[in-house]
């Protein structure tokens, strides 16, 4: 079993396990890790986001109910993933794909209704903290972890904590302007990051630019001998270099981890590289790229990083 050591939390002198939830748009996901750092137990349920908001914080709240039941009482503090972020100043949830989240108290009304202390962080940024301690970023001073699928986003972690700013929206690179008066985004704005290397994006491209309707990793695995599907894959290659190089010019990671379906495409690691050092300020790029190690239990074990 895969070990995830990390700062070992004591109550009176006894060794505490840590919990994590990642809620996602679909599933709702639980672990317990003992205070070694082991899972000791991983579950999911539902998230039925369509009933609402009140139904969600039952799923999360039946959850921690089935995790009690398989390890006995709950911990004291829980993390918690979420598909977006906490405003500061409120308290309250924004930028939620999952949009009966946004406006919302979501962390101080988890810890009315589960009776624990409760923190909370973006999804990717649980991704960049799990990695960063126990993955493929353990041992790098700084790390950008990245998470590039239906949309793009990513955390910043710092010597093995999660850089935070006044405005909760630290790595939130995938609302970079790409281009101006580019693509539109549902953000409202137009260029974004995210509207030129997400996958879905990839692959309107492609469309637009062909007619055929072929899925990113359908594109990605005909580029070596179809022509079109080889200058799709150059052009979300070249705009990866271009905003990534943003981020080294301002943060210089010593290491960016590629998560997320997107990211995952081989092509990001050569030609996605190359674009990089083209665009950053440096004679060469000495930033490493890594793939994740952690697989798709990142956020969730991110989450229970969350809680100490």
């Amino acid at each position: 079993m895969t070990d995830y050591r990390g700062i070992i939390l004591t109550v009176g002198g006894r060794l505490m396990n840590r919990w994590g939830i990642d809620l996602g748009g679909t599933k709702v996901e639980g672990v317990v890790l003992d205070p070694d750092g082991n899972i000791l137990v991983r579950n999911r349920i539902a998230t039925e986001a369509d009933q609402g908001y009140s139904h969600i914080l039952g799923r999360i709240s039946s959850l921690v109910e089935k995790l009690e039941r398989d390890v006995g009482p709950r911990a004291a503090r829980i993390g918690i993933g979420t598909p977006g972020a906490v405003e500061p100043v409120s308290g309250h949830m924004k930028n939620c794909n999952t949009t009966c989240l946004n406006g919302r108290p979501l962390a101080s009304d988890l810890a009315s209704l589960l009776g624990v202390q409760v923190e909370i962080a973006n999804d990717a940024d649980c991704f960049a903290l799990a990695e960063a301690t126990w993955g493929a970023g353990k041992g790098f001073k700084t790390v950008f972890g990245v998470i590039m699928g239906t949309g793009v986003g990513g955390g910043i972690v710092v010597q093995g904590e999660l850089l935070e700013g006044p405005n909760g929206i630290c790595g939130e690179w995938g609302h970079m302007t790409l281009y101006p008066d580019g693509n539109p985004c549902y953000c409202g704005r137009r260029g974004c990051v995210e509207t030129y290397i997400s996958g879905p994006a990839v692959e309107r491209h492609h469309r637009a630019q062909t007619g055929a309707s072929l899925s990113l990793a359908q594109i990605s695995a005909r580029a070596e001998t179809d022509e079109s599907c080889d200058k799709t894959i150059r052009w979300m290659c070249g705009n990866f270099g271009r905003a990534v190089a943003q981020v080294i010019n301002i943060v210089d990671p010593q290491a960016v981890i590629l998560g997320g379906g997107a990211g995952q495409v081989p092509y990001l690691r050569t030609w996605g590289i190359q674009a990089v050092e083209n665009h950053v300020f440096n004679d060469s790029l000495n930033t490493v790229f890594l793939p994740p190690a952690l697989g798709d239990s990142a956020g969730v074990i991110g989450a229970a990083r969350l809680a100490g």
